[in-house]
């Protein structure tokens, strides 16, 4: 690599760092002869780590910083005074060859700045991915963001060559999306996405028919929402979220907490969110996904935004005290589900493992049930009926806030809880 494409790689790998919407593939690339590399279905992309321990990296970075729309949020606006560059098509795929031959990575995940206009910058994404796949036989991973506006020709054929595709919905609300983004609308978000789904279902009946047709965008299509840049609700945007993954297609939905990169912009708030609203969104769509709770239970007119001292689903817990105490041994699984402290998996072992014998403490602590949470909303045959109706939801909300800290805190700083 030459002096100037390095140069480029720092500006543009600098200037993708904000979008977050790349973690796990979600698809299967088995190694091939004559190909180069493959995909690890359901493993970790851009830094994560996968079952075994490995973590596992991505070439995150832009065609272009380089952009005609001057959305108030972004670092790349088109008014922005920074260092600019463009790569050219085979300048990035040598690049990720190149890093993957090295080991630096196992994937790719590719935007861009909108020049000229959609269709021109889509059509260079599609070359880069389809130069990828056919000249170099590359399997790896690949997540590619359409742009908002594309034409469905140049969608489907991205489709057929990215393992990953998705389009950034950005602001939930279409009227402070105008207010930040003139230049965008909900519309040129949504009608990708609907590109993308037609083309996996469409795709999904060829398959039926013709045992080798292509795959088409086998990992699902993802989108981004930003946090905290305007005055949406977490209901609000939870709403959305909800009926987005009624969309087939749809695999995740990520929460992004405004950065405040153009503090000279006047429509933007002073102060950024705190980090911990982030991860609030993230539990709310958690138990959205996997814990069977519709999104009007967590969030509705008389409780919009979620209790940033407690976790969505002890403070639906807390709300709702009739539903509770559980019996173990007699509740569906999907009551049980809903006890603080009992995730997906521990449910499962206690339904399949009172066929043979009735569960008290000892059992339940083995099967991974959080005893010191789960204790107040359960009943089983060992337990004190020490439940929330004796200490009252007030008396339990006390009991679970987070100690004082003595040292002092930066309310911006995020404290990851892994919480059930």
């Amino acid at each position: 690599m030459n002096e100037n494409v390095i140069a480029k790689l720092k500006i543009l790998t600098e200037s993708a760092k904000y979008d977050v919407s790349c973690s796990s593939s979600g698809t299967v690339r088995s190694n091939k002869a004559g190909m180069l590399g493959n995909t690890v279905g359901g493993m970790g992309i851009c830094h994560s780590f996968s079952e075994d321990g490995r973590c596992i990296s991505l070439l995150k970075i832009m065609l272009t910083n380089h952009c005609i729309y001057d959305c108030a949020y972004c670092i790349n606006r088109r008014s922005n005074d920074l260092s600019r560059a463009t790569l050219s098509v085979s300048e990035l795929v040598n690049l990720t060859i190149e890093f993957y031959r090295r080991n630096y990575i196992e994937g790719l995940f590719l935007s861009s700045g909108v020049v000229r206009n959609p269709d021109y910058t889509m059509e260079r994404l599609v070359r880069v991915v389809k130069d990828l796949r056919q000249l170099h036989r590359f399997n790896g991973y690949i997540h590619l963001k359409s742009i908002p506006g594309a034409s469905r020709e140049l969608v489907n054929e991205a489709g057929l060559y990215a393992d990953r595709l998705s389009v950034n919905v950005e602001i939930s609300k279409e009227e402070n999306l105008k207010l930040l983004a003139p230049e965008k609308d909900h519309q040129s978000v949504f009608a990708p996405m609907k590109f993308i789904q037609q083309g996996v279902l469409e795709n999904k009946e060829d398959r039926k028919k013709f045992r080798n047709a292509p795959r088409f965008v086998p990992a699902g299509q993802s989108t981004q929402m930003i946090v905290g840049a305007t005055s949406e609700s977490d209901k609000d945007i939870l709403f959305l979220s909800s009926a987005l993954y009624q969309r087939p297609t749809m695999r995740r939905v990520y929460y992004s907490g405004y950065v405040a990169v153009n503090t000279y912009d006047d429509r933007l708030p002073a102060k950024q969110p705190p980090l911990v609203r982030e991860n609030r969104l993230y539990q709310a769509d958690w138990l959205m996904r996997f814990y069977q709770f519709k999104v009007d239970e967590i969030v509705d007119d008389a409780y919009p935004n979620l209790d940033l001292e407690l976790d969505p689903k002890l403070a639906w817990a807390l709300r709702h005290p009739e539903a509770f105490p559980v019996d173990i041994n007699r509740a569906d699984y999907e009551l049980i589900l809903r006890v603080p402290g009992i995730g997906v998996k521990s449910a499962r072992l206690i339904v399949a493992s009172r066929r043979y014998s009735k569960l008290g403490f000892y059992q339940l602590k083995k099967i991974g049930v959080v005893m010191k949470k789960a204790q107040y909303f359960i009943t089983c045959h060992e337990l004190p009926m020490n439940t929330i109706h004796e200490m009252t939801p007030q008396g339990l909300r006390k009991l679970f806030l987070p100690k004082p800290n003595k040292k002092k805190i930066d309310e911006n700083q995020l404290t990851l809880l892994f919480e059930d």
